[in-house]
């Protein structure tokens, strides 16, 4: 035994930190499996046996990256990492339903006052811009910024 963890060991590890997404998982775990096919096999019994969903690495980076990031964003994030498109296809409604209240809470930290010029109006623009906030959503927050406080 030469003391170097199995594949199956080193992916529950990742596993029990985060969840994780097969494509990342098989990124991480290449140097260390012996023949692509030992690697596929691992990934396909952890995904029969329950440890590894796609479904559930949605939900979670869904809840996680909403508080900060607009829908376009957790979109991009999610297919980078190699989530299937039906389920991306499933999880944006939710994300439509609730980006314009996380847009106006991500403004409201950051700025806390209506922009007073054009600049600062474009500033904080590409602000929410760069944080995957669709354009129709940034001018509603932009011209309604208080709306929806109670």
């Amino acid at each position: 035994m030469t003391g170097e963890p199995s594949l199956k060991t080193r992916a529950l590890g990742y596993l029990a930190r985060r969840e994780h997404s097969r494509l990342e998982l098989e990124k991480k775990l290449a140097s260390h499996a012996q023949d692509p096919a030992e690697l596929s096999a691992m990934l396909d019994a952890l995904e029969q046996l329950g440890f590894l969903s796609a479904r559930r690495m949605v939900e979670q980076v869904v809840q996680v990256r909403r508080k900060k990031f607009g829908s376009q964003r957790i979109v991009h994030e999610l297919r980078e990492k190699g989530i299937d498109e039906d389920l991306i296809a499933a999880a944006l409604p939710e994300l439509k339903e609730t980006e314009l209240d996380a847009a106006r809470e991500v403004w409201r930290k950051k700025f806390r006052a209506p922009p007073a010029d054009t600049t600062e109006r474009g500033r904080q623009m590409r602000f929410l811009l760069g944080r995957g906030f669709a354009p129709g959503v940034i001018r509603e927050v932009l011209l309604c910024p208080n709306k929806g406080e109670a």
